[in-house]
């Protein structure tokens, strides 16, 4: 049974952390170190919900893979290139460690390159959780990065299978009929309906290919990955996405409190730690020259390469194969955990204000791009539109449905997803695709002849981050906000936003709707 101590710490480490505008994750970082120092909990559970938690969190990647993304050059040949420039870059550092500091024994070239193997992979948990707390899942770089970080889990998963004490069974041929059961598993999702069974569906879809692929020697992960992906693409996907991401969330809290139950190194190891950690500065910098040179823009690059700017949970699970193998003192184990968590502390506030970074560095970076951009970096028209509708979900299209009557040819809708935008306009509708918290692209977008803004993104933060980079660009017509709870709105109303609250006003406007049809 998991202590209720344990619980109450991560809540209070977690609630503290946002308060001071950090993600609750470090704070349950900090928790798992000191429970795991104090043994408070039981280890093997934690464990057990932390992986519950990747299983989950790779089989939601899943639903939202689109596999021809993968095959973009941005994607597949940046993950390889870094791979090639990054492990023969920590493995010269490694060994010059052991020749430093003689006290941590030696280290041959094999043991080297499995460490810088281990090592070259960003965490797939911290971007997913990241681009989830800032509403920016849909936005292009956060694709880049996933796909980045999809492409670098088949690396992880390829050397777990060839490093393997036991080969993959003869019985794992049979998944590559896995497709043919894409109608079975599409008709039982759309017949779990829209409640509790929806989301039984997806966790016993997600735990039970897990399973499978254990059952024949392959990892749990992949499985889950490769099931989400057999459900892709269909509109109930969506459904079950948003209806999994509150358990994934909380079995993730697992997986960040487990890392500190593998204990604090000593000495000189813990010293090597602090020097692992710091290498990561040199990661996003390579990252945004690749992505350059894939002809994507500096915005774009910096927010991919801060994305990945961390060490990955996949880092302890080839140590740990290593270390169970012989071929690495278990030391190693404990100084890569350490090693990942101080890349966590490191990354975060780079992340957390990204956006502003980026604005102070703007002018230099964007001096940097090539000149032709990809198709989908290159700048878009808002044409004479007087109003324009940032998220273009459920309520954006609902208000431009409204507006369209009264103010013909006269809204344009803008949305983070280009599939979505060009699906909305093959359907008749205006828009473009963009991101609202992109400076660049509201430089560009002619503010000045705009007479309204209305703002309808994924959470309230990236609202207000949008309503904020409006102001400071001196937008001076009316920005109207969506809220959902009586604080945001006192925020937004601060502001100077005209503001609607869904839950509080919702009444009001089912009434008007039967008021309409009565008439």
């Amino acid at each position: 049974m998991i202590e209720p101590v344990l619980v109450g710490v991560a809540f209070l480490a977690g609630l503290a952390f946002r308060r001071v505008g950090m993600p609750p994750l470090l704070g349950y970082l900090l928790a798992g170190f000191l429970a795991g120092g104090l043994q408070l909990g039981d280890a093997d559970v934690i464990n057990v919900l932390s992986d519950v938690g990747i299983i989950l969190l790779l089989f939601t990647i899943g639903l939202k893979l689109n596999v021809r993304e993968l095959l973009a050059p941005q994607i597949w040949a940046t993950a390889s290139l870094h791979t090639i420039i990054v492990v023969p870059l920590t493995s010269l550092m490694l060994m010059g460690l052991v020749l430093l500091m003689p006290g941590i024994g030696g280290m041959d070239t094999t043991v080297a390159l499995t460490l810088a193997f281990a090592l070259s992979f960003s965490s797939t948990v911290f971007a997913v959780k990241i681009f989830d707390e800032r509403g920016e899942g849909s936005a292009l770089h956060a694709k880049i990065a996933i796909g980045i970080l999809i492409v670098q889990d088949i690396f992880a998963v390829s050397y777990l299978v060839l490093s393997a004490d036991r080969a993959p069974s003869p019985w794992a041929f049979a998944l590559l009929g896995l497709p043919l059961l894409r109608p079975l598993l599409v008709f039982l999702l759309k017949q779990a309906g829209h409640g509790e069974l929806l989301v039984l569906f997806g966790i016993a879809v997600a735990l039970g290919s897990a399973e499978l692929f254990e059952m024949v020697h392959l990892k749990a992960g992949l499985g889950a990955l490769l099931f989400g992906i057999l459900l892709s693409g269909v509109d109930k996907s969506v459904e079950l996405y948003k209806s999994l991401i509150n358990f994934k969330d909380i079995f993730l809290t697992a997986f960040f409190l487990s890392i500190g139950y593998t204990g604090l190194p000593s000495g000189d190891m813990l010293l090597v730690a602090l020097v692992i950690a710091s290498l990561i500065i040199i990661r996003p910098l390579i990252y945004f020259g690749l992505l350059l040179m894939f002809r994507l823009r500096a915005r774009t690059s910096l927010l991919v390469g801060l994305s990945l700017f961390n060490y990955s949970e996949f880092g302890l699970i080839v140590a740990a194969m290593a270390v169970k193998g012989g071929q690495l003192p278990e030391v190693w184990l404990t100084t890569l955990a350490v090693a990942m968590a101080l890349s966590l502390f490191i990354a975060v506030p780079f992340n957390t204000h990204v956006h502003s970074l980026y604005a102070r560095l703007a002018t230099r970076l964007q001096k940097m791009e090539r000149s032709e951009l990809l198709v989908q970096e290159r700048p878009v028209d808002l044409g004479e539109a007087e109003i324009v509708i940032f998220g273009m979900g459920r309520i954006g299209s609902g208000a431009y449905d409204y507006l369209s009557q009264h103010y013909p040819d006269k809204i344009v809708g803008v949305e983070e997803s280009a599939d979505k935008a060009l699906k909305l306009r093959l359907a008749g509708i205006s828009c473009v695709p963009g991101d609202a918290s992109d400076r660049d692209f509201l430089e560009r977008a002619e503010l000045h002849r705009r007479k309204m803004v209305l703002v309808s993104l994924t959470n309230h933060s990236e609202n207000v981050d949008v309503v904020k980079l409006l102001q400071q660009l001196n937008y001076k017509g009316n920005i109207a906000v969506v809220s959902r709870f009586s604080d945001q709105q006192e925020e937004l109303i601060s502001m100077g936003c005209i503001t609607f609250n869904l839950y509080a006003e919702a009444g009001h406007g089912f009434a008007e709707r039967v008021m309409e049809e009565m008439v």
